[in-house]
């Protein structure tokens, strides 16, 4: 099954990539590894405000760090599209950084990760969804986002 047909079956529809909201590209190719620029999560197209351990729970920010999987999919897309390839060519997801604006005594960071990681497993699969990862705790995120993540892919 393609990727495409995959994000079908789960009723995902991948966004254009954002206007990158500072003196930033949304994503850089080198070789054959693609490096997406941090995307925080969106609700409704704005972003998604919160601090886990404060206005929101692990579980809601969760569902906001697979939204920001989302947004990094569709980014991924684009830089595949740039280099004559699709989301069909990703060898692997090499790496995930995740950041969660959480406060100091939180320390479910990787519990909220898990949002984007399942659901990069369950699109690319095993093989090629599997990838490292680091999950920070931080004080605040730009416009006071819940979750921030970045991602590196790699091309075959």
């Amino acid at each position: 099954m393609s990727i495409y047909d995959k994000l079908a079956e789960l009723k995902i529809e991948l966004p254009p990539v954002s206007v990158p909201a500072a003196a930033y590209v949304p994503f850089v190719q080198t070789g054959n590894l693609i490096f997406i620029s941090g995307h925080i999560a969106r609700q409704d197209g704005k972003p998604w405000v919160g601090q886990v351990g404060l206005t929101m729970t692990t579980d809601e920010a969760k569902v906001a760090a697979r939204a920001a999987a989302i947004d990094l999919m569709g980014t991924l897309a684009a830089a595949c599209l740039a280099g004559g390839k699709t989301l069909d060519d990703v060898k692997r997801i090499v790496k995930v950084l995740s950041l969660v604006n959480s406060t100091a005594t939180y320390t479910e960071q990787h519990l909220v990760t898990n949002g984007c990681s399942e659901l990069l497993g369950q699109v690319f699969g095993p093989q090629v969804g599997a990838h490292a990862r680091s999950a920070f705790g931080v004080a605040q995120l730009p416009f006071g986002a819940c979750v921030e993540i970045e991602l590196i892919a790699e091309l075959g």
